[in-house]
Formats: C-alpha cells, structure tokens, sequence
C-alpha cells in the first residue's frame, strides 16, 4: 500500500514537472462553475453592438468550464466612453466582465484623449464577431438616391447621432469637413433604434450605420438608398455599384485627405469588438479567448446569423491586438491634429 502511494506521489510530481497538470488552470475551470459573465454594451438596446452582444451572451457560455450565466447589460454613454472606462473603473477584474464598445473610440482615443482618458492597447482583447461595414444611407422620401445627388445637393442632408465619439459622427464629419458635402448631424440620440424611428417621422433624412443593422424590411423594400460605404470590400448580398455607392476614401480630394480617413477609419476593421481589463487573471484571459474562438465555430452561432442577416467576418485576439498597435504607430502627432480639426 504504502509503495503505490509512492508511486502515485511520484507520477503526480512527475506530471506537474512537465506541464501535464496546471493547478492554476483547473482552478480558473472551476472559477466559473455558479458564476454570471455580464456582456456590457456601451449602447442602447436595437443596435448591432447590441445584437452582437446578445448572440455572444446566447452561445459563449458553452464553451466555458462551469458553464456559467451570461446577461447583457446596456451602458450608454457620451458615445460608449462610459462602458469602455468601466472595465478599469469601477468593474470586477476577476473575468467576469466583458465589454463591447463603438470601435470609433480608438481613432478618438488620438483626436479627443481628454473625453475618452484610455488607451485600447491597454486592454485585454477577446476579438470581434464581424467588421463594421458602415454606410451613409437616405430615406427614400428624403430626395437623396445616390452618391452623386448627394454631391450636387444644395440642401442640407440631415442626420443623427449619439454624440461626437461615435462612428456615425466620425462618418458625418469626413463627409462635411473632408468632402465638403451640406451635411448636419443631430446629437442627442439614445441609440440607433431612437435614430430610426425619428427617420420614420421625418425628424432625420437618413444616417450613417452598421448596413447589417438596419432593418431587413427597409433594405427589401427600397426605404432607403445608400450613399457611401466604409470599407473597400463588400458583404455578400450588397448589390450596388461603386458609382451609386463609392469607398469613401476614393473620394478623397488629397492624399493628406486620404491618410486622415484611414486613420479615422482603420477601427471599422475591428467591427463590434470584446474586450476585459488587462488586470484580468492570465489563466481565465485564456479560457475567455479559447471560449470565443470555439464559439465562432459553433453550428448554432452560425445559423442564427444567418437567420437573422448578421455576418460573421471574425477577428481573433492577436488580430484586434495588431491592428490597434498599429493605428497607434501610424498616428503621428502632424496627422493627429489634422485629424483632429477634421472632426470639428
């Protein structure tokens, strides 16, 4: 007896020493057994951020050891700087809180450091589920149908958003400031849901969104037009031309002009992304990552998407990481000041 608990001792010993057994590892498995994962959303409910938060909370869970709750938890404000800031302000930094927030703040974290007060390098990434391919659209009642109506416009087109940190707002200054389109921007609106209904009552002309996020029924009923895009690439299913519905970085004047609208739009490439304090445990950052990757894959993920018009154009971790490391690195302090008095 005495020699084959020695030898269990021993091959015990033996596995640690050679990494087949992590302590640390089986303790963040067991962390999460009876614990709730709150997904908090730096917008209003109706919103793709919103959306995305929602399927991640349906189906992330899963894939984590212990399988815990997850609950969605709205936290607008001063445009999603309020749920960003929280993950190191007042927010546990145990794992259990997980943060989605208008991608725009990394471009604002350059042009407006004293509003927004952080810095996405110092973030743990989680990834994103889909990259943001944003459009400025029109109602069709608005007499606004393409690119180049909007051009030759003499009349203001009229369009809202949530404040100055958001993408629509960045969307809407490049066009007026860069491009010189008549152009004004409402503030004020809770989220995308309020903007689309004041569109519905002739409040608004039109606005600059996710195009996934906009309403299958305004989309298949010719409601609106779209005017500009975002990214160069298009999703599947966006069938317009590129004289209808130009990139908006060819439409540049100069390429000073150019360079400020690649910097201002590189986080579109991050989508609607996740991340968690950086004070986060290494051993529970690594369950989260894993988690979400494994989700990505997830058949039941996959067809709700479908089912619901959202795409799935995942970025991992290390991508997010990259792509924020290097928007800092391009941002010198000449472009940042021009791309500073452009969003005035």
């Amino acid at each position: 007896m005495h020699v084959k608990f020695g030898f269990v001792r021993a091959a015990i010993a033996l596995a640690l020493a050679f990494g087949a057994v992590s302590p640390n590892m089986a303790a963040a498995e067991d962390f999460y057994k009876g614990k709730t994962l709150v997904v908090v959303v730096g917008s209003a409910t109706g919103g793709a951020y919103d959306q995305y938060a929602r399927v991640l909370a349906r189906h992330i869970t899963k894939h984590i050891p212990g399988n815990p709750n997850a609950v969605v938890q709205n936290m607008p404000g001063a445009g999603s700087v309020t749920a960003a800031r929280y993950l190191d302000a007042n927010a546990p930094k145990d794992g259990t809180v997980m943060v989605s927030f208008n991608s725009s703040l990394i471009a604002s974290s350059l042009t407006s450091p004293e509003m927004v007060k952080m810095k996405f390098t110092n973030v743990a990434w989680i990834g994103a589920m889909t990259h943001e391919f944003r459009v400025c659209y029109a109602w069709h009642e608005s007499g606004f149908k393409n690119w180049d109506n909007l051009v030759k416009a003499k009349k203001e087109f009229i369009v809202g958003a949530t404040g100055t940190g958001t993408s629509a707002y960045v969307n809407g200054a490049i066009l007026h400031n860069l491009l010189g389109i008549n152009i004004r921007q409402v503030l004020g609106y809770t989220g995308a849901a309020q903007q689309r209904l004041a569109i519905e009552r002739g409040e608004l002309e039109g606005g600059c969104s996710e195009w996934n996020a906009l309403p299958q029924n305004w989309i298949d009923g010719k409601k609106i037009y779209p005017l500009v895009r975002w990214l160069k690439e298009v999703p599947e299913g966006f069938n317009y031309s590129d004289a209808d519905v130009p990139y908006v970085a060819d439409k540049a004047p100069t390429a000073e002009a150019r360079a400020i609208i690649d910097l201002l739009g590189a986080p579109g490439e991050l989508g609607n992304p996740f991340i968690v304090s950086k004070q986060v445990p290494a051993d529970r950052l690594k369950i989260l990552r894993t988690a979400f990757d494994k989700m990505l894959t997830d058949p039941e993920l996959k067809a709700e998407l479908v089912k619901t018009h959202q795409p799935l154009e995942p970025t991992s971790w290390a991508e997010a990481e990259k792509i924020t490391a290097e928007i800092y690195k391009s941002a010198t302090p000449e472009l940042v000041a021009k791309a500073k008095e452009a969003m005035k």
